[in-house]
């Protein structure tokens, strides 16, 4: 069995490598098209609040793994901040108008409310 000597600029490149990967964007249309399909009527369906809340809470557990491994990232923090502010007043509304839409919807995306 040989070893293989690791060179500091061979793990260089490879840590180049694995950021180049995860950089791919997370929301894709394909993307955004299953969750409009799954939560909302139909693909075409984008304006019904279950899709916009299916939509926000994918968005939102995204930036919340890119903030806890950059923690200085004040930025995407807020961007955080506002979209689940966004996605508690599209809540509130949809309980407002249907209640039992709204426990649908809270048990499907397994948020603690």
């Amino acid at each position: 069995m040989e070893k293989k000597c690791i060179f500091a600029a061979d793990l260089e490149k490879d840590k180049k490598d694995k950021l180049k990967q995860l950089k791919v964007m997370y929301l894709t249309t394909d993307v955004k098209k299953e969750i409009f399909a799954k939560y909302g009527k139909n693909e075409a369906d984008t304006g019904s609040p279950e899709a916009q809340v299916a939509l926000f809470t994918h968005r939102i557990k995204h930036l919340t793994e890119h903030v806890k491994e950059n923690h200085g990232d004040r930025v995407t923090k807020r961007a955080l901040i506002t979209l689940v502010g966004k996605r508690k007043k599209m809540l509130e509304y949809l309980k407002q108008q249907d209640i039992e839409r709204y426990r649908a919807l809270i048990k499907e995306l397994g948020l603690r409310k």
